[in-house]
């Protein structure tokens, strides 16, 4: 009882958290942090509405395995988690193309990524401390080149998702209509599937690959309990990916256990709380407005 108190007050020690926030790669954590959040948010509530979470936690592995990697060469960690990101988004885009094999794809390629970034991790007997953070996230890993990775490749997902986010909802929400009205739903599919693979390569660096489903999925699942309105749902998906994000990152500074435990729980309990709010009031279905969007798009 004495260790659980002792804990919880290191966790509120408010003068102690201040401290910490004056130290440069604590500000670099929260800005990388603000730019997971951003992109992460902006993706959810497409990642859920194409039920695409378990692709994610696929994906993950592979950006686990390929940091992995690059962690045994001494390589930058953020380029490896990219590399094998993008590895698993064309595995999953070219061996993934029927709805009646995907999960029997994202399963085999999750245990072979997962085997064999353990196995890299086996081969690296140094840096213990970067090996667990790989897993779980660590703000004192994260230095200025990986935050202008980070940023950088934010910016990419969200100037493409400028052009592709509403024949990409119309794809989503009614993909026979939004074929006969021409849009490229076999090309969108590996496209996003690419967007979020990057994403997911950024959360590993942050929150880990083994609890980056809490910014990646989670936040969206908890807007479109509450609204219908596909940019609504959009907007408090990243005001919700925000709050875990940042919110995670400071609540873990005086203690100084790992982000991805308090992220992920931040991030429950906001889906928690719209779980409820969506409960206690008829919910409409966001298909007939995403579809009048999309088909916008493309008229």
């Amino acid at each position: 009882m004495n260790k659980l108190i002792d804990a919880l007050g290191r966790m509120f020690d408010v003068e102690a958290t201040a401290d910490l926030l004056g130290y440069p790669f604590v500000q670099q954590a929260l800005l990388a942090a603000a730019a997971l959040g951003l992109v992460s948010g902006v993706l959810a509530p497409l990642v859920v509405t194409r039920r695409m979470s378990f692709a994610v936690h696929g994906t993950a592995e592979l950006a686990f395995t390929g940091a992995a990697a690059a962690l045994l060469i001494g390589a930058s960690v953020g380029v490896g988690a990219l590399a094998g990101a993008v590895v698993a988004a064309l595995l999953l885009g070219l061996l993934g193309q029927r709805d009646n094999e995907r999960d029997s794809v994202i399963g085999a390629i999750l245990s072979f990524g997962l085997g064999v970034g353990v196995l890299l991790l086996w081969m690296n007997p140094e840096r213990t401390a970067n090996k667990f953070s790989l897993l779980v996230g660590q703000i004192v890993g994260v230095d200025s080149a990986d935050v202008t990775l980070l940023t950088s490749c934010a910016a990419v997902v969200l100037v493409a998702m400028a052009f592709l986010y509403r024949p990409l909802l119309f794809a989503s929400v009614d993909p026979d209509v939004a074929a006969a009205r021409g849009v490229p739903a076999r090309v969108l599919a590996p496209v996003f599937s690419l967007l979020v693979g990057v994403a997911t390569a950024l959360g590993v660096h942050v929150v880990g690959a083994l609890l980056v489903m809490a910014l990646m999925v989670t936040p969206g699942a908890a807007a479109m309990r509450v609204t219908a309105s596909p940019v609504t749902a959009t907007i408090l998906s990243v005001v919700f990916a925000e709050v875990a994000a940042l919110g995670g990152i400071v609540l873990s500074l005086a203690p100084g256990v790992p982000v991805s435990a308090f992220v992920t729980v931040i991030s429950f309990v906001i889906y928690l709380v719209c779980r409820g709010i969506g409960s206690a009031r008829p919910r409409r279905s966001v298909a007939p407005t995403a579809a009048r969007s999309g088909a916008q798009a493309v008229s």
